[in-house]
């Protein structure tokens, strides 16, 4: 089934999408990026996909809006090479935070980023721990909503802790925090977060116990990291001993991230390589789990019409 597969990789992860390519024994598409003087993107196929299924990756890493518009100039020239189908591998998901008004005259930019695929043409989409599960309500089109959930269940399983709590930064991630405190024996606790201006948080209380327990936070994606180090200051505060975790998705690292968690003195800060990590933002401490296996599990099922949700046993 997976000689009529072709898949590309956009600028944005080409070390992932090899990747990827490799777990399914098939070459990675052969395509030409380039920018004009004016800064304008260029794209175009280098090979015949006429009447071929096709994937494309390209998540949303440091440069999000000319990572976006990378991937609509590959949809249109794919649909113009007459492709059979056209499946977007989007494993972090641009503008996912701003999924709804939280104030007049706001736009809600993750529908208008939905929008705008559908405006290019495309068949299936397939993405990875999404900010707002209700994103997916979006589309038109079928959605493959993935979870790192089983990575993170494999890594820290190996750790036997005890005493363990899985603290959940807002009530967002609640369910996400209770499913995996479940798999690994760990109790729940939940922050209350406020945001008095953007990358800006401010943790004013817990709702659970976390004294004398070793903590696990978990969050779909660390940014600045503001909210994090917040958050961490509070629950050293409620009495919860050294041995602190943190398992994020999506390391979006921006600003003074890396220094942020670099001196919070976590245990370790487990990560995807959803986006790419260059050295500038690595750390001690920092380890990166790949989500390539997963990734090629599920073109593979989707190629042999096969049942994705079965793949994950621990499904929120």
């Amino acid at each position: 089934m997976l000689d009529n597969i072709h898949l590309f990789a956009g600028s944005s992860h080409p070390a992932l999408g090899q990747a990827i390519a490799d777990q399914l024994g098939i070459p990675l598409g052969k395509i030409k990026l380039s920018k004009f003087s004016c800064s304008e993107n260029y794209a175009k196929i280098e090979e015949s996909i006429r009447g071929h299924d096709v994937y494309v990756l390209q998540t949303c890493g440091q440069n999000v809006n000319d990572d976006l518009m990378e991937l609509f100039i590959i949809m249109d020239a794919l649909r113009r090479s007459h492709a059979n189908s056209v499946t977007v591998l989007m494993p972090h998901y641009g503008y996912a935070r701003q999924d709804k008004k939280s104030a007049p005259r706001e736009p809600i930019s993750a529908r208008l980023v939905a929008d705008l695929l559908h405006a290019v043409g495309f068949n299936r989409l397939i993405t990875l721990d999404l900010h707002a599960d209700q994103i997916q309500g979006y589309f038109n089109e079928p959605v493959d909503h993935l979870t790192a959930m089983p990575l993170f269940i494999d890594h820290f399983k190996k750790k036997n802790l005890t005493d363990l709590v899985v603290v959940a930064p807002d009530t967002g991630r609640a369910k996400f925090a209770k499913k995996l405190g479940d798999k690994l024996g760990g109790d729940l606790a939940i922050m209350h977060k406020t945001r008095p201006d953007h990358n800006v948080a401010e943790i004013v209380n817990i709702v659970g116990d976390v004294k004398g327990k070793t903590v696990l936070l978990v969050d779909d994606m660390v940014d600045t990291g503001g909210s994090i180090v917040s958050g961490l200051d509070t629950l050293r505060k409620f009495g919860c001993n050294d041995e602190i975790y943190l398992a994020t998705t999506h390391p979006v690292f921006s600003g003074p991230a890396v220094e942020r968690l670099a001196n919070a003195g976590f245990k370790e800060v487990v990560a995807t390589d959803s986006i790419p990590l260059g050295p500038d933002k690595r750390f001690p401490g920092l380890t990166v789990l790949s989500i390539a296996p997963l990734l090629a599990e599920v073109i593979r099922r989707n190629a042999e019409h096969k049942s994705v949700s079965s793949l994950f046993t621990y499904s929120v």
